[in-house]
């Protein structure tokens, strides 16, 4: 069994949230966030483009054409897991099929640092549950900052849900402030396009109606969501 140290647990109340962005700004933030996301290779398509329209180079047009279509894919799989995460994705109390947003998240979070598995049964899940997973794995990349392994899991349980991100690299651990942004217990004029994302975990927690906790291990951190207990 692995030693473990430093272990500590968090359990987040998100149901007495303090602080709420109206529905105007957290549009805005939200938009700005998705159009950060996919600035940087739309950016590096039009200099694709530019290359191959100015340089006749045989070489250089090769390079351009290869930034191109990487640059393509990069803003398309962006998109489609943003569309999962923020999106409607579908009318109101739609299910989602877990293996869609699996192949979904396995293509989004695997980079050259990072390997994602998925763990999860052939199922479909309400809306709403698989928008806070696909929140729980953006929050659980920034664990891992200098790379490392995510494993997806949930139970075959659709009347009790559990749903695990546990996110394994050197140095990992959450931001100091997930915990106040999930419970909206930070003033809302503080909350920026890059802390809107955390912040709409929680809501979307709330709506769901799961209870989330982190635990912290060695270089391990884990995001749960789970059924709230009766009480809670």
């Amino acid at each position: 069994m692995r030693q473990i140290t430093g272990f500590s647990q968090y359990g987040f109340n998100l149901m007495n949230a303090k602080f709420n962005l109206s529905d105007l700004d957290l549009a805005s933030l939200l938009a700005s966030r998705v159009c950060h996301d996919v600035i940087g290779p739309v950016g590096a398509i039009v200099n694709g483009l530019e290359m191959l329209e100015e340089d006749n180079d045989e070489e250089m047009r090769e390079i351009a054409m290869e930034l191109v279509k990487k640059s393509a894919i990069s803003a398309s799989v962006k998109l489609k897991f943003s569309r999962l995460a923020f999106g409607a994705a579908g009318s109101a109390g739609m299910e989602i099929d877990l293996s869609e947003a699996g192949e979904i998240s396995v293509e989004f979070s695997t980079t050259p640092r990072v390997t994602m598995e998925w763990d999860c049964p052939h199922q479909t899940r309400p809306k709403n549950q698989v928008k806070l997973l696909m929140n729980m794995i953006l929050i659980g990349i920034t664990t891992i900052p200098r790379g490392g392994v995510i494993k997806v899991t949930t139970t075959q349980d659709r009347e009790n849900p559990h749903y695990e991100v546990r996110c394994t690299g050197s140095g990992a651990k959450f931001p100091e402030n997930v915990g106040a942004l999930m419970r909206a217990e930070v003033n809302v004029e503080d909350i920026d396009a890059r802390d809107v994302q955390v912040y709409y975990t929680g809501l979307v927690a709330r709506l769901t109606g799961l209870e989330l906790s982190t635990q912290i291990f060695d270089d391990e951190a884990v995001f749960i969501a789970t059924a709230m207990r009766p009480g809670t």
